[in-house]
């Protein structure tokens, strides 16, 4: 029985968020389709040397979708965080940029409802800071993931990034 408890509170918890493909028409190339199965070799890499147990994300073409892919493929636990209903979130993020991005999509919802459930906040379309917030709530319901496992200290957040933020905005790495 101890051996079960110690392996049940070793569980890591990974809340993620990451850039979309780009927008062909953008100045700024941040994630250019090209760059698809290199992101999701690096997802996989860092998934099989970290060992999560549940992942935590939106479901957004580019890093999000290829990380939901990557870990269900791998066994790891799904949960979603969409700032409204599915269906809107598709054809806002998921089918607006270039790639096969919406069947996946379609696919990853339909699995991932029967793992850790998509959690629809109630934000507004027209709502610009809808994606910020819902960054909070995917690092919130990793919490409360990590909760219900009894996760302690195994709670990870990843962002995938080219390194260069967009317009004026500031990173700092420590």
């Amino acid at each position: 029985m101890d051996l079960w408890i110690e392996i049940y509170k070793s569980i890591m918890v990974i809340a993620l968020a990451g850039r979309r493909i780009s927008d062909p028409g953008s100045k700024a190339v941040q994630f250019p389709l090209e760059n698809v199965e290199k992101v999701r070799e690096h997802l996989g890499t860092l998934f099989a040397s970290i060992k999560p147990e549940v992942l935590v994300s939106s479901g957004a073409c580019g890093a999000d979708l290829l990380a939901l892919e990557v870990a269900g493929s791998m066994g790891i636990m799904r949960s979603m965080v969409l700032p409204f209903d599915p269906a809107i979130f598709k054809t806002t993020s998921v089918t607006d940029r270039p790639g096969e991005w919406g069947s996946l999509f379609d696919r990853i919802c339909r699995e991932v409802s029967r793992e850790e459930k998509i959690q629809v906040q109630r934000y507004s379309k027209d709502d610009d800071a809808k994606y910020r917030k819902i960054n909070i709530d995917i690092l919130q319901r990793a919490e409360v993931l990590a909760e219900k496992y009894e996760v302690s200290k195994k709670l990870m957040a990843v962002e995938v990034w080219e390194g260069k933020p967009k317009g004026g905005e500031k990173r700092f790495r420590t």
